[in-house]
């Protein structure tokens, strides 16, 4: 799970933290979406909107960025994992081995990624960008012959 957000509340005098890792970009305001259990970890319970305060942390993440490659012919999902930084991903792009020409993908949910153009089994490259600009090209991270189910990781990572 990537981290990006820390939330504080008040709760009987002291102040709690805890990590968020996901944000919903709504109008008019962003908001977080917390199970029940967790949010009365670190604040009181109470319907309905609630104000907190949060700050936005850079991840640090061990190691590059990792990707798993599920689905079948036609329907490529890729879960982009370990991404430090800003911690998640504003665009995707894929390229194959028989390809000069780079394809976006579709956001699917979460960290999730996908295709409906028929890249089984070629060697692919992944080109991402993080929601603070940032770039970076994953070339032929996953070697011809792959199969679906299977986890690619590089050596690359997000600053």
């Amino acid at each position: 799970m990537t981290v990006r957000h820390v939330v504080s509340a008040t709760r009987s005098r002291a102040t709690a933290q805890a990590g968020i890792s996901d944000v919903v970009q709504t109008r008019p305001r962003p908001h977080f979406d917390m199970a029940q259990p967790a949010w009365e970890k670190i604040g009181v319970y109470k319907g309905g909107i609630i104000p907190v305060m949060y700050q936005r942390v850079p991840c640090m993440k061990k190691g590059g960025v990792r990707f798993k490659i599920d689905g079948h012919d036609y329907f490529n999902l890729v879960t982009v994992m370990n991404v430090a930084g800003a911690g998640s991903i504003k665009s995707m792009d894929v390229k194959s081995s028989e390809s000069n020409d780079w394809m976006t993908m579709s956001h699917n949910w979460g960290a999730n990624w996908h295709s409906l153009a028929n890249l089984t089994g070629k060697m692919l490259s992944f080109r991402l960008t993080d929601t603070d600009g940032q770039t970076i090209e994953f070339n032929n991270i996953v070697p011809g012959g792959w199969k679906f189910g299977q986890t690619f990781a590089s050596k690359q990572q997000f600053k």
